[in-house]
């Protein structure tokens, strides 16, 4: 057991002397000579971007992402426009024009003096329509009063923005009553 003790004594004392100080002169003098040969080259920081602020002169503007510039669009397009269903823009607007076609509903047919007259209701306000007035939000004229509807033709601009004429049909509305 001894000799095994003394030996790896032994073998730690070589390794050991193995780690001796004898090349470490020879590399920091080369580490040394190394520093003093190099020469630093550094490359300046570019100088940084001068900020200039920007003035938004838009605010006046239309919003591009509003569905009023389509509006406005249409409308510019539509006063160059000579088509022959323009309507009449200057015209004064007749009491049933304030309300969207689909709001009213036909509840009955009276005659008068031999002309057919609708009665339509609209909000809980019964209306007499008869043929030629207006009606709707989209220049709608009354062109026929029957016993069982109303027709309709109404102007409307296409995705183009020309006039086009749309024709429209108001039909009677039985009552709950007579069903029964």
């Amino acid at each position: 057991m001894t000799i095994l003790r003394s030996g790896a004594t032994a073998l730690t004392a070589i390794l050991l002397a193995g780690c001796s100080a004898s090349d470490v002169k020879e590399v920091q003098d080369w580490m040394a000579q190394v520093k003093k040969d190099t020469r630093v080259s550094v490359v300046p920081i570019a100088e940084p971007k001068t900020f200039i602020p920007f003035a938004y002169a838009a605010r006046e503007q239309i919003d591009p992402f509003s569905p009023n510039k389509l509006l406005a669009e249409l409308a510019r397009v539509a006063e160059k426009s000579d088509n022959k269903f323009k309507p009449d823009m200057d015209r004064r607007k007749e009491p049933l024009e304030n309300f969207p076609l689909d709001t009213f509903m036909m509840v009955g047919v009276i005659q008068k003096a031999g002309i057919n007259y609708s009665l339509l209701q609209v909000d809980r306000a019964l209306h007499q329509v008869r043929t030629g007035q207006r009606i709707g939000q989209n220049y709608g004229l009354v062109t026929g009063v029957s016993e069982t509807a109303v027709n309709i033709k109404e102007v409307v601009q296409d995705a183009g923005g020309e006039w086009v004429e749309r024709l429209s049909k108001l039909e009677l509305q039985e009552s709950k009553e007579s069903k029964k």
